[in-house]
């Protein structure tokens, strides 16, 4: 099996995607942390950091929806 090399998100690179990009990116962040949790619980896991980075790109796509959502609440 090939792992990819993943680089930590930018939060500015985030920043610079659409609402619906970014959900979709949370979509796909949450089933690699899926598959990551079953090859922990499989004894599969290769890479064990890859699940705090994963959950962390999670995070930081939810809170800069977050943020999309609120600068267009206050200008509406």
């Amino acid at each position: 099996m090939i792992v990819e090399k993943e680089k930590a998100m930018n939060a500015q690179e985030l920043r610079d995607k659409t609402p619906d990009q970014l959900r979709e990116e949370l979509a796909n962040l949450k089933k690699e942390a899926f598959n990551l949790r079953f090859q922990q619980a499989t004894g599969q896991m290769e890479n064990t950091a890859r699940m705090r980075s994963v959950r962390r790109d999670a995070a930081r796509v939810k809170t800069i929806l977050n943020e999309k959502a609120a600068a267009a609440a206050s200008e509406a």
